[in-house]
């Protein structure tokens, strides 16, 4: 076939595979449009998911007559004029493609008054052909409809789902909307049956009680604010403690500069942020705003704008992991309870402490003498021959010798309950403790602590180790040497796609040295940082952890047990073991006497 010219509606419909997949893309570019022309309110009506018909109804700017024809028009757009508007673009929508494209797989018909006229004017269009603008009746605003989604493109029709289908994509969308505008009111309205509203949001309790219908009431309850700002970086919106998590990752909402985005960047350092805390195959519920310079970010490396590149990622990555992890380090036991700080871990442990049978080996290591001593007072703890039968002191005693009388967040022992959890009375009820969970996250932020303090220490290999990468992971070699250095890994470019190792953490000395590398220059390549490193030594660490602590049919004493109630609240992260499984939960008498019906 020769060059030739494609016909405009040609052009159009190859556009609108990549702009309109199903119905709630529409909605999706519609509403984008809307919240560009200020409005304050907007209306969804559907039919049948969509697929009959698709109605969004606004009450921004509205759209001048002699501009309604250009409207339809492939890349006219009111929203950029120059490329250095485009690298800074603050707008939803910039490309002026979504309107046309949606008119040549639809009959669309567009009613836009602006203030101040005296009536409204529509404009029709379908199969590439633009109507003349006539008068209509309309209110202030604009209202987009599309009927027969994909009447005069079979295949694609085909490709849609059952109206149920369509419709749930289409109320997923609005709840996102939703929770990144509380500022404009949505409504959503499928076969003439109103589904969702959403009232403009003016108070602090209206934001959590629209929190609370788009994600659930349960995730409210366990949200952990989070509010920083860094810079020119800002990260604001809500985590949920990690005892409330998801087999699936549905209540993930995430937007950069109030759009919603899916990026990798982004996923990483969040999950990051969460790896010693919850279990695997587990994820974390969020809603989350990042706001940083529009120039900061570049939305124009997606036709339907869900996907972000950052011109500094690293500096990114960097800001959410560590005000994610600060949040889940200073959220405690109790308001306040938990200190801030620490959490970074360079250890230097030898992981073949522990032999197969799960016990300590006969030969340890020399521990550091911080760790060493701030391990003492347990070691004493749980091997006293005396257990709870030998021990004094009870609730009324500790309370005595607390100051003021104050009852601390988790309370005072009662009692030890088959030797596994400890009873304690607060002063909102009983709190259940299991106390190896609990003594086992101790024992793990201790050992972090200690051996952030001392480094990480390293061996020299006796036969240095040649690993098989690609050129461009050899590449990132000799570009992060530095940076692989201060993790304990020596390792030089050997040849265009070999590296040799001569050096390693000794704590890693018995770890897959190939797969390892591997996994850290993969990281270094797609996301310009790696925690592989910290993450491998984080699993040693809970393994020792995990061993040194206090057993199941251990006997405690009440002082004892006080004791480790007070080290569980001064310690980041102790509402979970480094496994991910909660170490406390609280019944409130609001429960207990709703257990034994009092008061009915």
């Amino acid at each position: 076939m020769p060059i030739h010219q494609l016909p405009d509606l040609l052009i159009n419909q190859i556009a609108a595979g990549e702009v309109v997949e199903r119905p709630s893309s529409v909605v999706k570019e519609l509403i984008e449009n809307s919240l560009d022309a200020g409005a304050q309110s907007i209306q969804v009506v559907l039919e049948q998911g969509g697929k009959r018909l698709v109605r969004v109804i606004d009450d921004g700017c509205g759209i001048p007559l002699d501009e309604l024809p250009l409207a339809l028009a492939r890349h006219a757009t009111s929203k950029i004029n120059s490329l250095l508007e485009l690298e800074e673009v603050a707008t939803m929508g910039f490309r002026g493609e979504a309107l046309p494209s949606m008119s040549a797989v639809s009959r669309m018909a567009i009613t836009s008054r602006v203030a101040g006229e005296e009536h409204a004017w529509q404009v029709k269009a379908a199969n590439g052909e633009i109507e003349e603008a006539v008068p209509a009746a309309g209110g202030d605003g604009t209202q987009v409809e599309l009927r027969d989604l994909f009447y005069n493109v079979p295949a694609r029709r085909k490709f849609m789902r059952t109206d149920q289908t369509e419709f749930k994509h289409v109320d997923e969308l609005l709840k996102r909307f939703a929770l990144a505008r509380p500022d404009v009111g949505f409504q959503l309205q499928h076969n003439n049956r109103m589904v969702r509203q959403f009232l403009p949001v003016r108070t602090d309790d209206e934001m959590l009680a629209r929190l609370e219908s788009v994600v659930d009431a349960e995730f409210v309850e366990h949200a952990l604010p989070v509010d920083e700002q860094r810079g020119s970086f800002g990260l604001r919106g809500w985590v949920a403690e990690p005892r409330y998590n998801r087999p699936q990752a549905d209540r993930q909402f995430f937007f950069v500069n109030g759009r919603v985005i899916r990026d990798r960047l982004v996923a990483h350092a969040i999950r990051q942020s969460f790896r010693d805390v919850l279990f695997h195959g587990r994820h974390p519920a969020f809603v989350l705003f990042l706001e940083l310079p529009y120039t900061g970010v570049d939305v124009n490396v997606h036709p339907q704008k869900h996907e972000v590149r950052f011109r500094d990622s690293r500096a990114v990555h960097n800001f959410i992991f560590s005000t994610l992890s600060h949040s889940l380090a200073s959220a405690g036991v109790g308001s306040g309870a938990m200190r801030p700080g620490a959490g970074v871990q360079d250890p230097a442990y030898d992981a073949q402490t522990v032999d197969q049978s799960g016990n300590w080996g006969a030969q340890q290591p020399a521990m550091p003498i911080n760790v060493a001593e701030q391990l003492q007072s347990y070691a004493q703890l749980v091997s006293s021959p005396h257990g709870a039968r030998g021990g004094s002191g009870s609730v009324d005693e500790s309370l005595a010798g607390h100051e003021d009388g104050e009852v601390p967040p988790l309370g005072f022992a009662l009692a030890q309950l088959h030797g596994v959890y400890i009873l304690a009375q607060n002063q909102h009820g009983l709190v259940l403790v299991d106390m190896h969970a609990a003594h086992e996250r101790i024992t793990y932020e201790r050992l972090k602590t200690g051996l952030a303090e001392d480094g990480i220490r390293c061996q020299n290999l006796l036969v240095p180790v040649t690993v098989h990468v690609s050129e461009r992971e050899a590449d990132m070699v000799e570009e992060h040497s530095q940076s692989l250095d201060s993790l304990g890994i020596g390792c030089d470019r050997s040849g265009p796609q070999t590296v040799v190792v001569r050096k390693l953490p000794t704590l890693l000395q018995q770890a897959d040295m190939t797969r390892l590398l591997q996994d850290v220059l993969s990281e270094l390549v797609s996301d310009g940082k790696s925690l592989k490193i910290e993450s491998e030594m984080d699993e040693v660490l809970s393994s020792m952890a995990c061993h040194g602590s206090v057993r199941a049919n251990r006997l405690l004493n009440i002082a004892e047990m006080n004791a480790l109630l007070r080290d569980m609240e001064r310690t980041e992260r102790s509402a979970q073991c480094n496994h991910g499984r909660p170490t406390w939960v609280q019944l409130d008498m609001q429960n207990l006497d709703r257990l034994f019906l009092r008061g009915r």
